[in-house]
Parts: C-alpha cells; structure tokens; sequence
C-alpha cells in the first residue's frame, strides 16, 4: 500500500511545494508511454484541495452536461473514504470540459451519483490547457463531507483511504492508471481495498 502525506496549505506555499504524486500503474491496453498523469493532495481549514494534471497529446473531450460521463473521455479522478472503518466513499472524476461525476456508496452495486449543483457543490473546478495535456484544480469542502459523516474532522495524524486515477473509455485505445494498484476481477477502480493510505500533516 502507498502512502501520502496531505500537507496544509499556508501562508507563502503553493502547489510547487506541495509532493506530487505518480498515477503510474496501467491496466489492460493502456499505451505504456506517451501519457503521464500526477496529483497533489493539499487542505486548509476549510477544505482538502486536489490538483491533478495529465501530460498527453490526444485529448478526448466531448462529455458536457450534468449527467455526462467524463470517464469516456480524458478523465482525471480522486476516490477517497473519509473515516477509517467505513468503506463508503466518494469518486469524484472530471474531464477537461469541466464535465464532473461525483459518486457515493461502497462499491459499484450501490453507488448513488450525487448531482452537482451550479457550483459542483463548491468543489470550484479551475480548468486548465496546455499543449501538453491539462489540469484540473478544485476543492472539497469539509461541511460537504459532514453531510454524510457527521464526524469527519481533520487533524495531525487523522489518515484517509484514497485513490487518484487516469481513464479514457472512448479513446484509442482506451487508457487505465492508477497511483495505488489495483487488484482482482474484474478490473475496476471501484475497490476500496487497493486504495492507498494517506495522512494529514501539519
């Protein structure tokens, strides 16, 4: 299991200064070379701040609507359970259209998909392009998660179980990487059991 520290963000740091992380396990025909996917995971006092970017050349990016599905194009996500003990968790996957999924359950067989609001419930999406891949920087806030766990407070040493991946059903050929691998059949990023372990620090 991989483990990441979650730095708070203070006065003077910014996302250089924060550790990147590689989301560098492929899975079925991925391509092993021409895309190379990254994330930083951050928080303040009130919220954990995710910044994933993605180096590749071929950008797939149709989906738009509230209920689209990023994950057919270039997609970039963060799966995370925010109490330990509870194998519910939230995934959250964008593409670079802005189109956003944000799911809830334990798995596949009950996972409900929470509709954004204007906001993407004050995740603020900040969307960028390059050309050389793209970027997505956004925020989840802590009184968001307390609506399904009460209790979910941040402290120095509180750990999260969590996952970052990068997908693309639609494109050829179709892409899968992970940070933390994943295991067992069927293949599928929906397995709270091979999310990795990461710890909030001052």
């Amino acid at each position: 299991m991989k483990t990441y520290a979650i730095r708070k963000m203070k006065d003077g740091i910014c996302w250089k200064d924060i550790p990147t992380l590689e989301i560098d396990h492929p899975y079925l025909d991925t391509p092993l070379s021409g895309i190379s996917a990254h994330a930083r995971i951050a928080y303040d006092d009130e919220a954990i701040l995710v910044n994933l970017f993605v180096e590749e050349k071929e950008i797939r990016a149709v989906e738009t609507g509230p209920i689209g599905s990023p994950c057919e194009d270039s997609c970039l996500e963060f799966f995370f359970c925010p109490m330990e003990g509870d194998s519910r968790y939230f995934n959250i996957e964008f593409n670079s259209n802005g189109c956003m999924y944000l799911g809830f359950g334990t798995g596949i067989p009950d996972l409900v998909r929470l509709l954004p609001d204007e906001n993407n419930h004050n995740f603020e999406p900040d969307i960028y392009k390059n050309e050389n891949g793209w970027g997505i920087t956004y925020k989840i806030p802590f009184a968001f998660i307390r609506r399904f766990f009460k209790d979910f407070n941040v402290y120095e040493g509180k750990t999260i179980a969590a996952n970052c991946y990068k997908c693309s059903d639609l494109t050829v050929p179709a892409n899968y990487f992970s940070w933390n691998e994943v295991t067992g059949e069927p293949f599928t990023f929906h397995r709270p059991s091979c999310f990795g372990k990461m710890t909030f620090v001052v």
